[in-house]
């Protein structure tokens, strides 16, 4: 990972394909393997923002094949 700029609301980083398959992977267990009480608090975003995150990151992912 490299960190190219950090800013306030937002952080523009590089990834390597590898890198993003460990999120992609984490995401997915947080979202289907885990059955957590509270979601939102215990993550910090609700279920269907994190979902909609696995969605884009699995996009990157088809991009990068």
């Amino acid at each position: 990972m490299q960190i190219e700029q950090v800013e306030k609301e937002i952080t523009t980083i590089r990834l390597s394909q590898e890198e993003v398959v460990i999120i992609n992977n984490a995401l997915n267990e947080v979202c289907n393997g885990l059955d957590l009480n509270e979601f939102s608090t215990r993550i910090g975003a609700s279920r269907a923002n994190v979902e909609e995150l696995l969605f884009q990151i699995g996009k990157i992912i088809d991009a990068m094949k």
